[in-house]
């Protein structure tokens, strides 16, 4: 085996997993390629969720987690990445060129995080509290500062100021016929090309239960764990507010969520808090550095009951060439 260029089954299966990273709406923004040894992350322009997401700051988030998702795999896989972001500039949807060292020495840990990488689902029904028993992982700091990310984990003090802003957000939707089109084409059915099926959508008593979730349609998943949602609420932001911030934001929402995956703990992305410019500077009050938010994510704990169903994946086929290079758009 060459110790500089991975077997394309190698590649194929890192890909594979890379995209089972969660994405706005399960839309899987990202396309790639692999030729000479060099694999490429590109935006897929076509995914873009005009109304929901018109900067495509949260397409790129979405990649930003599908890359962090590869690295772990290719960790586990005994394959170290040297990634290059943004290597044709912040306009341009070539989000990261990745390079091969075959000297990783996986640890047992990295097993594990390989193996939440197949179990990991957000759950949006209302959560039990992070408590001793099932505490938030010690590691998170560490993960989150690796990509020049700042973690604030929010206080219960500040759940009016996140139902605020969730309601703030709500009314300039509401009567939104563009946005309302796309929420429910993509959400509350599938195909395998994406979309997120009724049956990982609550059900409209549990959603009503979580205050600052986004208001999807109701779905069929069922089985709530608490009367109310008593979630601790993380908050991911950077000091800026460009291209490589925002990948490198989505690279540490999908290290936060996969550490929280292996320590027991349940987790649902948030993003609508930071879609528009009122909603976004309610949550950029609550971070003591004044940065700029990202991304949030619930956190706590269900029961055992049956965990919600995962989205469908697109097939590794129609996310991955092998042989051609695409041109930089």
């Amino acid at each position: 085996m060459n110790s500089t260029i991975p077997d394309e089954n190698v590649v194929r299966i890192a890909v594979d997993l890379a995209c089972r990273a969660p994405s706005v709406h399960n839309s899987q923004p990202w396309q790639w390629t692999y030729a000479d040894g060099q694999l490429d992350l590109y935006t897929e322009h076509g995914r873009v969720l005009a109304s929901t997401d018109p900067s495509g700051r949260q397409l790129v988030v979405s990649c930003g987690a599908a890359l962090n998702h590869l690295q772990t795999a290719l960790t586990a896989l005994r394959w170290a990445a040297d990634v290059q972001r943004v290597p044709d500039g912040p306009r341009s949807g070539h989000l990261a060129t990745i390079r091969f060292r075959h000297d990783a020495r996986p640890q047992s840990h990295d097993f594990d995080l390989l193996a939440a990488i197949r179990h990991r689902h957000s759950d949006r029904r209302p959560f039990g509290p992070v408590s001793v028993k099932t505490p938030l992982p010690a590691a998170l700091d560490d993960v989150v500062r690796r990509q020049d990310v700042h973690l604030t984990v929010l206080r219960q003090e500040a759940r009016p100021a996140l139902a605020r802003a969730t309601e703030t957000t709500a009314a300039a939707r509401k009567y939104d016929s563009a946005y309302q089109a796309e929420l429910h084409w993509w959400a509350g059915h599938s195909t395998a090309q994406g979309g997120i099926p009724a049956e990982a959508l609550a059900t409209a008593e549990n959603r009503d239960r979580v205050d600052i979730g986004r208001r999807f349609p109701a779905g069929r998943d069922a089985g709530a764990t608490t009367e109310t949602d008593h979630s601790t609420v993380l908050v991911l932001s950077t000091a800026t507010d460009g291209r490589g911030e925002w990948l490198r934001a989505g690279e540490a929402l999908s290290a936060v969520l996969l550490e929280a995956t292996v320590g027991g703990l349940s987790t649902c992305p948030l993003t609508h808090m930071t879609e528009l410019r009122q909603s976004r500077e309610i949550i950029r009050e609550l971070l003591p550095d004044r940065g700029f938010p990202q991304a949030l994510i619930r956190v706590g704990t269900t029961e055992k009951k049956s965990a919600p169903r995962q989205t469908p994946r697109r097939p590794v086929e129609s996310v991955l060439s092998v042989g051609r290079r695409r041109v930089p758009r």
